[in-house]
């Protein structure tokens, strides 16, 4: 998230020069000139490379040197080197601010062109869930732990394929570039995949061996599968991530646990078995919240965490947008302060009908 300045303190800033400029001027002419306050005329230039581009600023320094000029006639300045050291300060103090502002200018359009970049990759990685999927209305929420970043470590997805919807939760160990480029990696398996294998478990097994090719130093991947077919039900592939939320139709939430926790992905080498697809009954009227640990570990100002179970109910809300905006809003509420962590959330709401189909290619589907 970008802080922007408030429009009254911008223009507090850019009238700062005038400001500095006519004080020294009237304290000048007011105490004489046996204090010296002709020189402080250069405040005005230096404010000006601070805040203003340096055609503003040069013009700023043209008016200190007149002013500079002027008062210095009126004390009797130039019969002795105090005028002309005043003056030169002035000068040089312009110039100075001319070059900050231009190296200034320079490097807020490299942000921007940074920015517009980082733009580009976001929709490319983190592209926007489909608004409609088979039977499932979907809505998402994403909070990046870096103050400036709206991309981290946790990825999601959902892909309306020909064996039903698919969803992907995850979230990379560790943070920064790296953390995006693996999730990248990751979400590129998961879209190509997730139209080409039939089975779920099939599907883990290339997302499996994706990763494990690619990292390295014991790093990992934990992540959620889930699969929404035209059954009512929910096959959901646990690969050490914190259990999905799931909201009936009464508002009652449960945390559906997997048979067995199998490692995350990328320390398939470590051994031990992979996860087992376990079903849970999802039906119209349902909503399943697949979230990152970023949710369920932030803090107050006491040190408690989040009590996700207990915000279930402000899921209510007959928009899916508008009840995730919600819980992400109390959410922020409970931190209390800046995310020390990537947080993601992926609402889903059963609205279909009885015998709706998945397939892709259906209207809203991606």
């Amino acid at each position: 998230m970008i802080v922007k300045m408030p429009p009254s303190a911008s223009a507090a800033l850019s009238w700062m020069p005038v400001a500095a400029m006519a004080v020294v001027a009237v304290v000048d002419v007011t105490a004489g000139p046996g204090v010296g306050f002709l020189p402080l005329v250069s405040l005005g230039p230096a404010f000006a490379g601070l805040v203003g581009d340096w055609r503003r600023t040069a013009v700023i320094g043209l008016v200190a040197l007149l002013l500079c000029l002027g008062l210095g006639l009126y004390n009797g300045l130039f019969d002795r080197p105090r005028g002309y050291t005043a003056m030169a300060s002035v000068a040089g103090v312009t110039g100075v601010g001319i070059a900050a502002a231009v190296m200034r200018s320079r490097r807020e359009a490299e942000l921007a062109s940074v920015r517009s970049i980082a733009e580009v990759a976001q929709r490319v990685l983190l592209r926007p869930v489909p608004l409609t999927a088979g039977p499932l209305q979907a809505a998402v929420s994403y909070t990046s732990a870096l103050a400036e970043a709206r991309i981290g470590g946790d990825l999601y997805e959902v892909v309306a394929s020909p064996h039903g919807v698919r969803v992907i939760v995850g979230d990379v160990q560790g943070k920064g570039l790296d953390a995006v480029e693996t999730a990248a990696r990751v979400l590129g398996a998961f879209r190509e995949a997730a139209y080409d294998e039939k089975d779920l478990v099939k599907l883990g097994e290339r997302l499996e061996r994706s990763v494990a090719r690619e990292l390295e130093d014991e790093k990992f991947v934990t992540a959620i599968l889930a699969e929404i077919g035209d059954d009512h039900r929910v096959v959901l592939l646990n690969y050490g991530h914190p259990a999905p939320m799931l909201v009936r139709g009464d508002g009652t939430a449960d945390f559906p646990q997997p048979p067995a926790y199998a490692l995350p992905l990328g320390l398939a080498a470590h051994g031990g078995p992979g996860p087992d697809p376990f079903p849970v009954p999802f039906g119209p009227g349902d909503q399943l919240l697949l979230y990152t640990d970023g949710v369920t570990e932030a803090r107050d100002d006491r040190g408690g965490f989040y009590p996700l179970a207990e915000r279930a109910r402000l899921l209510d809300d007959p928009d899916v947008h508008r009840a995730l905006d919600a819980l992400r809003e109390d959410l922020v509420r409970h931190a209390a302060g800046p995310h020390h962590d990537d947080a993601a959330m992926l609402l889903l709401r059963y609205q279909g009908h009885e015998g709706s189909g998945c397939a892709a290619g259906e209207p809203g589907a991606d």
